[in-house]
């Protein structure tokens, strides 16, 4: 880890600091990083915007796509004051940055309120056995969009 990496990881924390100072969210931050430079940042901002998506990974990850054009963030390195939690994970993995550093684990997450532990249980059963009902329907219409998808010659990849 270099001096770099601490001072990226150092405004991640600040970010946490900040949405929970501002009662924007839990106390979580991010920073999305190019060429050694900041291209998106946020803090969570859950309760402030009534959206559970807003979770700092998620709000930086969407600015630094803004910021660099781009729905990939290739190059770039994340770093966030907690652990991903599975949708940021997620995120992560689909923005296809080159690495991610963290602060706080899960365990230290869950031992203020923020367990994910279940959703990653939950993650692991198959759809029956999970505890929210998950029922597919109307497969067959769904995959004719999927069949032109596979067809369409302009698609652009991800």
């Amino acid at each position: 880890m270099t001096d770099e990496d601490r001072q990226f990881m150092q405004r991640a924390i600040e970010l946490a600091r900040t949405g929970m100072e501002n009662d924007a969210g839990g106390p979580f931050g991010c920073v999305v990083v190019r060429d050694g430079r900041v291209i998106g940042e946020g803090n969570n901002s859950v309760t402030s915007a009534n959206d559970p998506t807003a979770h700092a990974e998620i709000i930086a990850i969407r600015s630094a796509c803004s910021e660099i054009g781009s729905f990939q963030l290739d190059g770039c390195s994340i770093y966030t004051s907690c652990e991903p939690c599975p949708m940021c994970l997620g995120a992560i993995y689909w923005a296809r940055p080159e690495r991610v550093f963290y602060a706080c684990n899960r365990d230290d997450a869950a031992v203020i309120g923020f367990d994910d532990r279940f959703i990653y249980e939950e993650l692991e059963k198959p759809n029956e056995s999970r505890e929210m009902a998950m029922t597919s329907m109307m497969r067959d219409e769904a995959l004719e969009i999927f069949r032109q998808w596979a067809a369409k010659p302009d698609k652009v990849e991800y």
